[in-house]
């Protein structure tokens, strides 16, 4: 059977994001992308197209437009975009008091739907893989449902089974209602690692364990998910080093600060990422790039909830392995990966230190490379031959880049972030002309209104 094949020519401009990120490949213009079934093939000047490549394939003109690797979210919470603006003046320890009692009312089809419109919302700004962290699993919601979510919408999706187990009577943060056995946590990790988890290359769905932070779980659940991850050879994910009440935690109750904490479980190596790390200081960065720890920078939520800035040029700089995370939409109140990485650059600069702002092409990097690596997906994040056909194109003719046509890659993250005009994951088009392929989106909107008034009281 003859490989399906898709062309992609007269490119404005194509950002390969090759290279490395203080010498990446330049962006070249009047490009053209060969696609065969799921990988890229071919990238080049569009004047060096052959007839022969361009018989029998699938063309596309996308004069007018910048193309990119697909965007790559490494946080996520998507049954949070159920409960939007709730305590918008509150940090992060309120905040979450505030929400726990609501987020126990989801449901199995609150939680697939939900999970459809963060991914949604994901797909229309650029994103082709995400993560997400479900920690919470009442009324007999299971990780199942947003595994099937993303697999109808067509993502690339990194499961991760969030846990708590640590309530209100034994000294930790959620209700105990919230909280689940341990030995429960362990049986349904194993079983969703070994239904769903494909280790291949070019997969679809990955699972990874991520019990929720240092204030809701136990230091023996954290240890147990660890040698149960290496057994099963999938990856961990937690929060760590968010806020300053973290830290404090952490001290009083274990007389140890986030990272100590967590490297004293076995959390710490190439298969451990962390949300946020804004209060990671020098040392802790110089010990996760010695360790191969990646972290998830979460800038749209680390404002809100007034969590401080995350020293994300420092730990770079130390060599660790940066990503960004649009976090839970109801932290952030929006899952748009574009306009993060836009963020991203611009909460650099705050301080008004040259030696802490990141550049548009940073910005990128952490968007496409850093994700690629911080999930370890050696296949994603470059448009070059051998990698993942998931890409998406800009429509640079789009208002709010007149005037910066001559620069596109600083366009994507200087001016204000608009829907894609195409999102290409596997090969296969998921969003086309600015609008989600093969989904009912105003049904959809309609089905998550009256799960969240359900949720919210309203």
């Amino acid at each position: 059977m003859h490989p399906t094949r898709n062309v992609l020519r007269r490119i404005h401009t194509l950002i390969p994001m090759t290279g490395e990120r203080l010498s990446p490949a330049a962006p070249l213009p009047d490009a053209a992308l060969i696609m065969e079934d799921q990988q890229i093939v071919w990238v080049g000047p569009d004047r060096d197209l052959t007839p022969e490549q361009l018989g029998g394939a699938a063309v596309r003109d996308l004069s007018g437009h910048v193309v990119l690797p697909g965007l790559i979210n490494t946080h996520h919470h998507l049954y949070q975009t159920l409960t939007r603006c709730l305590a918008p003046d509150a940090g992060l320890f309120e905040w979450l008091k505030t929400l726990y009692p609501i987020w126990l009312k989801l449901t199995p089809e609150a939680a697939y739907d939900s999970a459809q419109l963060g991914l949604s919302e994901l797909a229309l700004s650029g994103c082709t893989t995400s993560s997400d962290h479900l920690y919470l699993y009442p009324n007999g919601v299971q990780l199942d449902d947003t595994v099937q979510a993303a697999h109808d919408l067509g993502l690339r999706f990194h499961a991760t089974r969030g846990s708590m187990s640590l309530g209100e009577s034994q000294g930790g943060l959620p209700p105990d209602r919230a909280v689940e056995r341990e030995d429960t946590v362990l049986q349904d990790s194993a079983r969703l690692i070994d239904t769903f988890h494909d280790a291949r290359r070019f997969a679809m769905t990955r699972i990874a364990l991520a019990p929720c932070s240092p204030f809701s779980v136990t230091g023996d659940l954290m240890r147990e998910s660890a040698v149960l991850a290496r057994q099963k050879g999938v990856m961990l994910h937690t929060h760590l080093a968010e806020t300053q009440d973290e830290d404090a935690f952490c001290l009083a109750r274990f007389g140890l600060r986030p990272l100590d904490y967590a490297d004293s479980l076995g959390w710490t190596g190439p298969d451990v990422w962390f949300a946020h790390g804004v209060h990671f200081s020098a040392t802790d960065a110089a010990r996760l790039g010695e360790c191969g720890c990646g972290v998830a920078h979460c800038p749209s939520s680390n404002m809100r909830l007034a969590s401080g800035i995350a020293p994300t040029r420092q730990l770079l700089e130390a060599g660790v392995r940066v990503a960004l995370g649009v976090d839970g939409s109801a932290s952030n109140d929006g899952s748009h990966l574009l306009a993060e990485a836009r963020q991203a650059l611009l909460v650099s600069r705050v301080r008004g230190q040259p030696t802490d702002a990141l550049t548009a092409h940073d910005a990128l990097w952490l968007a496409t490379r850093g994700g690629a690596s911080v999930l370890g997906r050696s296949e994603l994040g470059q448009l070059a031959p051998g990698f993942a056909a998931d890409l998406i194109a800009v429509d640079l003719s789009d208002l709010g880049y007149s005037g910066a046509r001559h620069d596109p890659l600083s366009a994507l993250t200087l001016c204000a972030p608009p829907r894609v005009a195409l999102n290409m994951v596997n090969g296969k088009v998921v969003v086309d002309g600015g609008e989600l392929v093969g989904l009912d989106l105003p049904a959809l909107v309609e089905r998550h209104s009256q799960h969240s008034a359900r949720m919210i009281g309203s």
